[in-house]
């Protein structure tokens, strides 16, 4: 283990809020990042407000209208709070390949509207490598946001 290694783990992890649909894949992948998630899908979570810094994963759905809304209502309720999207750092999307034009629209349309960057897209659950890039994109915005600089 080198010292990057070491100093990471010793970083406060931004926690991961995620909306999942009843298949379950983005809870399955949520659940791999091996940091503190909530499911907005819970009331309880949904009302409820970050302390600090944190990262939306929501998915995209095909509505079959290209006008119809593709952002979860979980997730649009639980941004409706201005603290909630000030504290928001990044989003990160699950989405499918076959909706075409609507492959990752709510992740995209949340960064453009909130200023916040992509941090990673991957495709329905992911594969072990996208758990693996996304916990590595995830590691160094814990340490960016520490104010560590990578030696």
């Amino acid at each position: 283990m080198d010292s990057l290694d070491t100093l990471s783990e010793r970083t406060p992890m931004v926690p991961v809020y995620f909306s999942s649909s009843a298949s379950g894949m983005v809870r399955s992948f949520a659940e791999r990042l091996r940091r503190p998630v909530f499911d907005l899908t819970v009331r309880e979570i949904r009302q409820s407000a970050p302390e600090g810094p944190w990262v939306l994963l929501t998915p995209s759905y095909a509505t079959g209208n290209p006008d119809n809304d593709t952002i979860p209502e979980p997730v649009r309720r639980f941004l409706s709070q201005p603290r909630t999207r000030r504290l928001m750092v990044g989003v990160m999307g699950s989405g499918n390949r076959n909706f075409g034009a609507q492959y990752q629209a709510a992740c995209r349309q949340i960064a453009r509207a909130s200023g916040r960057p992509v941090l990673f897209e991957f495709e329905l659950q992911g594969t072990p490598w996208d758990v693996e890039e996304a916990r590595r994109v995830l590691a160094a915005l814990d340490l960016r946001l520490a104010g560590i600089t990578k030696p």
